[in-house]
């Protein structure tokens, strides 16, 4: 190319430049469509635009091709505008725009088809846009052409300032220019879709270079479209529509899964204070959790009573004996859900507590000693606030038993209850009968069970009612590991 051609094609692109700002500055003011100077404006564009397709042709694909498709876009939206606002009004003004519009497309023949699309779009719930763009003419063009869609537009003139404007809005879709100083389009697209907050909002990317390898590469960068400028406002605004209904969409799902999250915190809290985490979540987490049935299971059984509890009572009113009891039984059921007991039943005073259902461990046993050897520890700080208050002591017996029950849930299908049934039980009830205050006893299927070492004092045989053959039973101290 010559030094003359270019310098001409030069001139010809700064002239176009100039009467856009024009145009614009008079759009801005309502006052293009009436200045007689604008149809004369019109007719050296119309001059200019039939040069546009040789600009085009003879322009690098790079940085000269997107400036270029960033001209055409802004004489075919001002172009559009104009018509749509007072054409009719003023036919000289609208052979003007015609003439203009029809020199555009021809100009431009490039992937984006800008092919016109006669038929208009049902409109779109209208939505938050943030359009993102260095050029200030491009910005205003797309502000107004959504603002009449009835959408709500907001404009960032640089990449910095779009993460700005994604900090402080919900953003419905974002429309963004590649080629900007500073930080460019992909790294902002790359930086929303990483972005655990920004990563569901739709990205469209409006851009006036046409390479094949970026338009893949924003796709794969996670860009929801691509269009070419100069872009079809009827194309433009089916993109933005069908990213409006994805970020619904998304929006309805992470407030359903929100809703979820707060009810199941909510079941956990409120089941939580009847049943123990482990049946809750068994509950929560299997759709059989809650039909009636169960299944044999090979657990260690706790049962504790407070000894004497109900001549106690007698003497305090019955405010003070809540208070009493209260006090024993939160402490009672942290120390056993701290190891990871399940809770069956409060009954009156006494505890009832099973190791190894509906959660199986490999050390069930010892978690039962270990528990009930806590569960007397923490007595004397009970007693220690009870003697301050004016409350008498308290002294527990505990049993612990290793058996097969059925453990499951047990009732009708009106009211129901995860609980166990078997001779296992009973057994456990009747050494519980026989352990004294401050005395943990275990069974002798439970002492063969453990794996850890404890201080085991006085072993005897027992004879309890309804059971036929005499029980073995071990008095625990405490630990030895």
């Amino acid at each position: 190319m010559s030094t003359e051609t270019s310098d001409r094609d030069a001139q010809w692109m700064d002239q176009l430049l100039s009467h856009i700002e024009a145009i614009r500055q008079a759009f801005s003011r309502a006052e293009a469509a009436l200045a007689a100077e604008t149809i004369e404006d019109f007719s050296h564009l119309l001059e200019a635009a039939v040069r546009l397709e040789h600009l085009r042709n003879t322009a690098d694909q790079s940085t000269s091709t997107h400036d270029l498709m960033n001209v055409l876009t802004a004489l075919r939206g001002y172009a559009e505008m104009l018509r749509e606002d007072v054409g009719q009004d003023h036919p000289s003004l609208e052979t003007g725009l015609s003439g203009l519009l029809a020199a555009l497309e021809a100009a431009h023949s490039g992937p984006a088809g800008s092919a016109r699309i006669e038929n208009a779009l049902p409109p779109s719930e209208p939505g938050f846009i943030l359009a993102v763009d260095d050029l200030k003419e491009n910005r205003e063009l797309v502000a107004r052409s959504l603002s009449r869609m009835g959408h709500f537009v907001i404009t960032a003139a640089s990449g910095e300032e779009a993460l700005q404007a994604l900090a402080q809005s919900d953003v419905d879709v974002v429309l963004l220019d590649l080629l900007m100083p500073g930080l460019d389009g992909r790294e902002v697209l790359r930086r929303i879709k990483e972005h655990p907050d920004w990563r569901a909002t739709p990205v469209i990317v409006i851009s006036g270079n046409q390479d094949m390898d970026g338009i893949i590469e924003c796709i794969e960068s996670g860009a929801d479209d691509y269009l070419f400028k100069p872009f079809n406002p009827v194309l433009l605004q089916a993109r933005i529509k069908a990213g409006i209904e994805r970020k619904r969409w998304h929006d309805r799902e992470e407030q359903y899964r929100q809703q979820l999250e707060r009810n199941e915190k909510f079941i956990r809290a409120t089941f939580g204070r009847y049943l123990s985490d482990e049946i809750v979540t068994d509950i929560l987490e299997r759709p059989e959790g809650l039909e009636l049935g169960g299944d044999l299971r090979r657990v260690s059984i706790m049962m504790s009573d407070i000894r004497g509890f109900t001549t106690l009572s007698e003497n305090l009113a019955p405010s003070q004996v809540v208070t009493l009891l209260n006090r024993y039984l939160g402490t009672m059921t942290d120390i056993i859900m701290a190891h990871h007991g399940t809770i069956d039943e409060f009954i009156g005073d006494a505890i009832l507590a099973v190791f190894g259902a509906p959660q199986r461990g490999c050390d069930d046993e010892d978690r039962a000693v270990q528990c009930a050897l806590a569960m007397q520890a923490a007595m004397l700080e009970i007693n220690t606030i009870n003697e301050a208050e004016g409350f008498p002591k308290l002294h527990t017996g505990i049993a612990i038993n290793t058996g097969d029950v059925i453990a499951g849930n047990i009732g009708s299908e009106r009211r129901s209850k995860y609980g166990f049934v078997g001779h296992a039980m009973n057994v456990t009830s009747r050494i519980e009968d026989v352990t004294a205050g401050g005395e943990i006893q275990i069974s002798d299927s439970t002492l063969k069970a453990l794996k850890r070492r404890y201080a085991i004092g006085l072993s005897r045989e027992i004879t309890v009612k309804g059971i036929d053959e005499a029980l073995l039973i071990h008095q625990v101290s405490g630990s030895l590991e």
